[in-house]
């Protein structure tokens, strides 16, 4: 099983040190975000030299529509799956019509890449499970973007009150990463906004498991907490954890 690491988690962490942790704890590769990419070649270096890999990505939408410059960092890096990581709040669509169109531009974002290769996908966080006409925002824009794959982001969606036992299947065949990471029991970890190590919270996952492992075709599992203050405690509880629901 490829367990991963969100490098975003380790943010506020000297990523030297956070990569050689991540090694030594056993997970098999990271996943990059934006601001690591100033220097791809060094990056590619430091990954080397600790043994990881970087066959994940969020990328963000404005590089991702400059088509060359996503193609040449994934070549540099061994990225695999380019991932939209994000909508900043004064992008997002407030309607289903808008939510409609972005996925129309979604599927034209992604084309030069899939045809390059590359698998891409979007990720979500819990703005997308709002509902219009009863149906998720989310749902909408996979309807209108057929070859758009998704990273699931599990935490988020029990965040945006979705089920995500329920959701999870039903774009199963288009589901190709899940960030595994867990939200705190009310009132507790509000110095880490809510969040808790992958394990030590109340996502239902030995309930999902079953249902991501059978009924999704993801291949990448990435650990992720949006702000830990030890980054050593999580990513080590967070392993531990994922290795206990099996492969």
């Amino acid at each position: 099983m490829n367990i991963g690491f969100q490098l975003f988690s380790a943010r506020n962490f000297p990523l030297e040190d956070v990569l050689k942790t991540v090694a030594r704890l056993g997970y098999s590769h990271v996943e990059g975000y934006g601001s690591l990419y100033t220097d791809p070649k060094a990056l590619k270096a430091q990954l080397d030299a600790n043994g990881l890999t970087m066959p994940t990505a969020h990328i963000s939408l404005g590089d991702l529509e400059d088509t060359a410059k996503t193609l040449k960092l994934a070549e540099t890096l061994g990225i695999k799956v380019a991932i939209c990581p994000w909508l900043a709040p004064d992008q997002r669509p407030t309607s289903a019509d808008g939510w409609k169109a972005f996925g129309e531009k979604l599927q034209k974002i992604g084309k030069p890449l899939q045809d390059a290769g590359l698998t891409f996908g979007y990720h979500n966080h819990d703005f997308e499970f709002v509902s219009y006409d009863g149906k998720y925002a989310m749902d909408i824009l996979l309807e209108a973007a057929p070859a758009v794959n998704v990273e699931a982001d599990v935490a988020w969606i029990v965040r945006g009150k979705a089920d995500p036992a329920t959701w999870l299947p039903k774009f199963g065949d288009r589901i190709v990463a899940v960030h595994v990471k867990d939200i705190a029991p009310a009132g507790q970890n509000a110095d880490e906004d809510g969040w808790a190590d992958a394990g030590h919270g109340i996502v239902p996952w030995k309930t999902l498991w079953p249902i991501i492992r059978t009924k999704t075709k993801a291949a990448y599992f990435v650990a992720e907490h949006d702000n830990p203050k030890d980054v050593d405690r999580f990513a080590s509880r967070s392993i531990a954890f994922i290795k206990t629901l099996g492969a």
